[in-house]
């Protein structure tokens, strides 16, 4: 029987870690994820779970003990934000390389400087080259859906990686909603035990755990990461079939919303996919074709899926709530020109960037992206293809 609850983003989460009851979770506070571990350790005070919560010093430290819990054969997670996982950043490529699939709960704010505790997606964007799955909500109810999720992908055997289930901080992280919960028992039953084949602790299989590789044998480790990440997108599709057979609810790659016949589409990650929705469902009541493709997975990138549900429509805009410093737009315009590109689709793309810091972004202002599109294709105008939404003048 489901259970419907009001919960914040952040309590969401937490309510799944308690559901899994994990092994291990060190961690260290920082705003906005500080609740995260404040309410699993509530609940393990209360008897409610037996997870070994270790206090530590820094996130660094945090991310080094999941590390060596994860290797030792516990299920472990973690939880921070913004500089707490810029601090971690070498402790982020080490969990991969060791092919270690501990979770991360990535609460998404902006990095400094200068300080700022709101959101955008810079934090995780920084590290979408580490080697670590990334799937992103749009609300409390994917945020918690997609925790219940993340062990039974990582710990796959074909894929063995590490990963990141990120939400928007405050948006989604503090803000309260009603969700759909699912029964104590089925979480327990649909995650399982974690049982792995190798760990430190195996007195049967001694093994060492992040030796020194020689020129001779470091490229063949990055393959066989790479062919994980490859494995791991079929493996997200089988588990979210099976999470719908469960539960009703349906996750893939992307969401397509009112995007089928769509002459001009967005593009973008995380809790503004909603406040596109609702201009989406404006502007189609005046008649006008538009739709959005809201990115649930980043990593692995599902490239050639997206650029084929974009390939029909006249332009797209891709927005993206991390600046690339590229001079030319962030990281998710940059990979999903590409795929447009190697489609060969006719279809034109403009890179914006949005709520950065928390700037906001209103329905006012999804309507005026799609206007932008339409004057470019129907009064052929000349558009900025790299611009600032919401910039103050």
């Amino acid at each position: 029987m489901a259970i419907r609850e009001r919960l914040s983003g952040n309590e969401a989460v937490a309510h799944a870690i308690k559901q899994i009851n994990p092994d291990v979770m060190p961690a260290f506070p920082i705003t906005p994820s500080t609740e995260i571990p404040q309410f699993v350790s509530t609940f393990i005070s209360n008897g409610e779970i037996d997870t070994e919560f270790i206090p530590v010093e820094s996130e660094h430290s945090a991310m080094s003990a999941a590390i060596g819990a994860e290797a030792a054969g516990c299920r472990t997670l973690t939880a921070t934000s913004s500089c707490g996982m810029a601090l971690m950043w070498e402790e982020l490529y080490v969990a991969a390389s060791n092919r270690l699939p501990l979770a991360l709960a990535l609460v998404n704010r902006a990095l400094s400087g200068p300080i700022n505790i709101n959101c955008d997606h810079s934090d995780s964007m920084g590290a979408r080259d580490t080697g670590w799955l990334q799937i992103y909500a749009e609300n409390n109810q994917e945020a918690y859906d997609n925790f219940v999720q993340a062990y039974r992908i990582s710990e796959h055997k074909d894929v063995r990686l590490p990963i990141m289930i990120c939400q928007d901080g405050f948006i989604t992280s503090h803000a309260v909603e009603n969700i759909t919960l699912i029964e104590d028992d089925l979480v327990k039953k649909f995650v399982g035990e974690y049982t792995p084949e190798q760990y430190l602790l195996n007195p049967e299989m001694p093994m060492a755990v992040g030796p020194y590789a020689t020129s001779p044998y470091y490229m063949e480790t990055k393959m066989a990461q790479n062919t994980a990440m490859k494995n791991a997108k079929q493996v997200i599709l089988d588990v979210a079939k099976e999470f719908e057979e469960m539960t009703g609810r349906h996750y893939g790659f992307f969401e397509e919303y009112r995007l089928d016949d769509a002459d001009y589409a967005i593009v973008m990650i995380g809790s503004a996919a909603g406040t596109t929705k609702e201009a989406i469902d404006e502007l189609r009541n005046e008649g006008k074709k538009v739709g959005l493709l809201k990115i649930r997975v980043f990593r692995p990138f599902p490239g050639e899926e997206i650029a084929k549900a974009l390939a029909h429509t006249k332009a797209v805009a891709i927005l993206d709530r991390s600046e690339g410093f590229r001079a030319g737009g962030g990281p998710l315009s940059a990979e999903v020109k590409e795929h447009l590109y190697d489609i060969q689709a006719t279809t034109r793309a403009v890179s914006y960037i949005y709520g950065l810091g928390g700037r906001d972004y209103t329905v006012e202002s999804a309507k005026g992206v799609f206007a932008q599109l339409e004057d470019m294709i129907e009064n052929d105008a000349e558009i900025p293809q790299y611009q600032y939404i919401g910039l103050r003048q």
